[in-house]
């Protein structure tokens, strides 16, 4: 099989490793590379022989397919132009700013046949395919994404920046519409954007999530922990790791329920590879990716749903 033609828009702190991986993989062939920045462009594509171009419009005809790690407000623009062209297109979350964009994407994406993948990169953590097969029903989940703070991605709410993993994670493994929702943000060093919020989301399974987002933190914590009938798990996606705590059906001799806990083997990987790789099989196959456009479109939805719940909320007591 022919490798893909793959260009990548935007190579800082995330589209330099999507270039890396590009041109590292096989069945990929980095055929360019585009930044704003010309000195940062020239500094990538030396370390991987590639062609720079300075506008992204210079990729088109070269390449079969693309990476868009642009600020979310050019995901549309630039996105939208590689669709509408034929190229298939991997771009990173949030899909977009508005649903009318996200909307606008898959449409573009199912009128011209091209695939759409949105790069919700947690989907491929090691630890969360190693759910399968363990989750059942989950009735709670409280997860924590902490971290400290950053300049980059902050033309977004911490909602849509870093909040977000979880929103696509919890509304894939309830698989439930969302019934309520009750958040609370603050801006703390960002002048007007939200660095750490709090949700508590309502599903119609009756399964409640409390999310938790910071970016102002002084340590990392990636964590989610599932309640379930017969089960707590615990993920760590950080470590790549699952702990998972059952209850054993015989009581133990005191007469309290005895606790099983098991560490899941789990063969640790590189999920940002693994989230390619499954792009360039998608292209390759012409199959739905496994993040596709419609399930970008979902969790933003909620994402701005929460982001307008935490707006009303500050408008009220004047924050």
């Amino acid at each position: 099989m022919k490798p893909v033609r793959v260009g990548v828009v935007g190579v800082g702190y995330l589209g330099k490793f999507h270039a890396e991986k590009y041109a590292r993989l096989p069945e990929a062939r980095l055929t360019g590379i585009v930044d704003t920045d010309r000195a940062r462009a020239l500094e990538v594509a030396e370390k991987f022989n590639v062609p720079v171009f300075d506008d992204y419009n210079d990729l088109m005809g070269l390449v079969d397919a693309v990476s868009v790690v642009v600020p979310t407000d050019r995901h549309y623009e630039i996105a939208g132009a590689f669709l509408k062209n034929g190229v298939d297109v991997l771009v990173e979350k949030p899909i977009t700013t508005t649903i009318e964009e996200a909307d606008g994407l898959i449409d573009s994406a199912q009128a011209g046949g091209c695939i759409l993948q949105v790069g919700h990169l947690e989907r491929f953590n090691a630890a969360v395919l190693a759910l399968d097969g363990i989750l059942t029903k989950p009735m709670f989940i409280e997860s924590h994404r902490l971290a400290p703070f950053k300049d980059r991605g902050t033309e977004v709410d911490v909602i849509l920046d870093i909040m977000i993993h979880d929103i696509d994670i919890i509304l894939t493994i309830v698989g439930a519409p969302v019934t309520s929702i009750h958040a609370v943000g603050v801006p703390v060093v960002s002048a007007e954007k939200n660095d750490i919020a709090n949700v508590r989301l309502e599903f119609a399974t009756g399964c409640i999530a409390n999310v938790t987002a910071s970016r102002i933190s002084a340590k990392e914590m990636r964590k989610t922990r599932i309640f379930q009938q017969d089960a707590y798990l615990s993920i760590d996606y950080a470590s790549q790791q699952v702990e998972v705590y059952r209850k054993l059906d015989a009581p133990a001799p005191e007469g309290t329920p005895e606790i099983s806990y098991d560490l899941i083997d789990i063969t640790q990987g590189d999920s940002l590879e693994q989230e390619i790789r499954s792009f360039l099989s998608a292209v390759a196959t012409r199959s739905t990716p496994e993040v596709p456009g419609e399930a970008g479109r979902n969790a933003l939805r909620v994402a701005l749903e929460i982001v307008q719940q935490v707006e009303k909320k500050k408008a009220a007591l004047q924050l």
